[in-house]
């Protein structure tokens, strides 16, 4: 009864958490919701200039502005003049000596200032070419969504794969999400485009912050960055209010890109949206145009899950779209629009189209009846581990991994993917990955702290990362040397808004490697305590779950469980002896995490949390598990308290807040 009443309390805590959490803001008289002073540009959905150009702020209705300033972690603050006003519309001209660089907006307005990052991304020419970094369904969370990986594999049981590895990593979605911005900040692109779902759910305010400082960062970094709405983004009250229009519009040189929205369960646009595509593309009939959505249009897994080429079948010719229309699924929903709109990839010349959604990498070529070639292509996720796995369930099905792609466009309408092959058998798609595996090669887990940030990185890729990036410190915190071991250049430091930012250009080399930025040594070993057992007594051959708190005044870089015989030796479970913790949370202070361990046979065992920080400070908490009628007994390594009645360790209140990442991790 009372631990029923701990988990109602644990989830009632949670939802209140979440009601009352408020967007990341800056202090002092700036703002970061952009929602409040602008329709457009917005923290995902950046405007574009060259030297001596102009670009528009789309103003809200009442919003008067009084000065813009655009600033990098390098460059500026520079002072940018409005030419005009035509309505809320305000062209803004940039000046001709600024440097190349994506820039934070500062606008001071009669209602405060905004700090908008992402607010502009300046060319130093217009690009024939765009460079397309690409990322999908990140479904960051501020409860638990975890997957395992390990090289090329792939799973949502910790159990499979350790059949296949002695060292299975848990990726958060958060932790996947951050990495893939970090390593295409550092590879470089001319964009970064997120094909939606960027939370897990539209009512995560703490999800959408989460999120929200990533692409800050990713600004910081240099890199632009370009995000429409998926259908985990719906309804898209938050997605609107802190990181983008539902539906936009850019033009960068030559090319328009247009961002629309399939809904929720809709799947598909709406024929307002199809005719307000058409408008926009009527006014620019010049450029090349890029359209993102989250609902793939051809999906026809009974013809073949992952792609093929179809060829000469004309939207305008009744009999061709009869046979057209057996390759939809999701825009099947409504064939008027689905047709209209390939109608008009047809009229337009639209060459590219990207999306989402089905948490799989897929390709389609469409060659229309005048042999032009449109590409329809749809990338698995990023940051979710809710679909197939490597290796897949079942024989047959088609695994995947989390990925990420890079797409080059070509204003004369060319598309290619350099570093993914793809595989033909006649017209259908044999290819299992074409994607990149990133974040599955290249994981980043960021801790910041009031001290400092330390940073672990896994590289798996068999080649080094070289690049700029971003880190947000407190002011005075340097690089320690003797405890850095990437190779490492800093470029340059500067507060924007509230927060401090140190931008170095670092090589992070193949293995497991850290930068930590602090104010201070770090001389404290982890905090670490054992919360509860669950079951509180493991019966015979059948996995069971460890609770435990942790925390550093820097951060933790290992966390994990070994189960020890009667003998002190270490017992293996098929390739692993040592149990990676995972986060019970997004949350970037979480410190409840949770290790599954394996099916133990009858007998005495001990159970050794161990916790290492960045400094090699280390903490051991032991417990002993009595499985078949023995009377539990717990002793440490460091100061516990313990209830052999409940098999609990510290304060009730642990328990009752450690179940509710169980519960949300266990929804996906």
């Amino acid at each position: 009864m009372a631990k029923r009443l701990l988990a109602t309390l644990a989830i009632l805590l949670g939802i209140l958490t979440l009601l009352g959490a408020v967007p990341a803001t800056a202090g002092g008289s700036y703002s970061t919701t952009y929602s409040k002073f602008l329709e457009q540009p917005a923290p995902a959905v950046p405007a574009f200039a060259i030297p001596g150009g102009t670009f528009q702020l789309h103003v809200k209705s009442g919003v008067q502005v009084q000065a813009v300033q655009a600033v990098s972690v390098l460059h500026g603050p520079y002072s940018l003049s409005v030419e005009s006003t035509q309505g809320n519309v305000l062209t803004v001209k940039v000046p001709e000596g600024i440097v190349p660089d994506t820039y934070f907006l500062l606008i001071t307005t009669n209602d405060g200032t905004l700090v908008l990052p992402n607010g502009l991304k300046v060319f130093k020419q217009w690009p024939d070419t765009l460079r397309l970094a690409w990322v999908s369904d990140t479904h960051v969370t501020s409860s638990a969504k975890i997957g395992f990986v390990c090289g090329n594999y792939f799973q949502r049981d910790i159990y499979t794969l350790e059949k296949y590895c002695a060292n299975p990593i848990p990726l958060h979605s958060v932790v996947a999400t951050d990495s893939a911005y970090t390593y295409w900040a550092m590879k470089g692109a001319d964009l970064i485009i997120n094909t939606g779902d960027d939370v897990d759910s539209s009512s995560d305010l703490i999800g959408y912050n989460i999120i929200y400082n990533i692409m800050e960062r990713t600004a910081a970094d240099g890199q632009a960055h370009l995000s429409i709405k998926g259908n985990h983004d719906d309804p898209p009250t938050i997605y609107s209010k802190l990181i983008g229009p539902p539906m936009f519009y850019v033009t960068v040189g030559k090319f328009i890109i247009i961002g629309l929205d399939t809904g929720g369960d809709r799947g598909y646009p709406t024929m307002d949206e199809i005719t307000w595509m058409e408008k926009v593309l009527d006014e620019h009939r010049n450029y090349t145009p890029i359209v993102l959505y989250h609902h793939p249009y051809f999906f026809a897994p009974r013809w073949n899950y992952l792609g093929g080429i179809i060829k000469g079948l004309d939207p305008f010719n009744d009999n061709d779209w009869n046979e057209l229309k057996n390759y939809l699924r999701y825009w099947g929903g409504d064939e008027a629009v689905a047709r209209r709109f390939l109608e008009d990839v047809v009229k337009y010349n639209i060459v590219l189209t990207l999306s989402g959604h089905i948490h799989h990498d897929m390709y389609w070529k469409y060659i229309d009846k005048e042999g032009h070639v449109h590409y329809f292509l749809t990338l698995t996720s990023t940051g979710a581990p809710d679909k197939e796995s490597n290796p897949a369930s079942h024989p047959g099905y088609s695994p995947t991994w989390y990925g990420s792609n890079y797409v080059v466009v070509s204003a004369n309408g060319s598309v290619a993917m350099p570093y993914v092959t793809v595989k033909f058998d006649g017209n259908k798609v044999k290819s299992d990955f074409m994607s990149i595996p990133v974040p599955q090669k290249f994981i980043v887990f960021r801790h910041e702290s009031k001290i400092g940030t330390a940073v672990k990185f896994i590289n798996e890729l068999n080649k080094s990362v070289t690049g700029p990036i971003t880190f947000v410190i407190p002011e005075g915190a340097k690089i320690d040397p003797e405890h850095t071991n990437i190779t490492y250049t800093v470029l340059g430091e500067r507060q924007i808004g509230d927060k401090y930012y140190m931008m170095v250009n670092a090589t992070v080399p193949v293995g497991v490697s850290q930068i930590v930025i602090t104010k201070e040594s770090d001389t404290e070993k982890p905090s670490l305590q054992i919360a509860y057992l669950q079951p509180t007594h493991p019966t015979p051959n059948k996995p069971f779950m460890v609770y435990l708190t942790a925390t550093d005044n820097l951060g933790i870089r290992n966390l994990y469980a070994e189960v020890l015989d009667e003998n002190g030796n270490p017992i293996k479970y098929e390739k692993a002896s040592k149990f990676p913790a995972e986060a019970g949370s997004g949350k970037p202070d979480n410190d409840f995490y949770t290790i599954e361990l394996p099916p133990l046979k009858g007998g005495k065992y001990t159970l050794k949390i161990v916790a290492v920080d960045f400094y090699g400070n280390k903490a051991v908490v032991s417990k002993e598990i009595n499985i078949k009628g023995y009377t539990p007994t717990s002793t440490s390594s460091t100061t516990t308290t313990t209830s052999s009645a409940s098999g609990i360790c510290g304060p009730a209140v642990i328990v009752g807040l450690a179940v509710l990442p169980l519960l949300l991790r266990r929804r996906h």
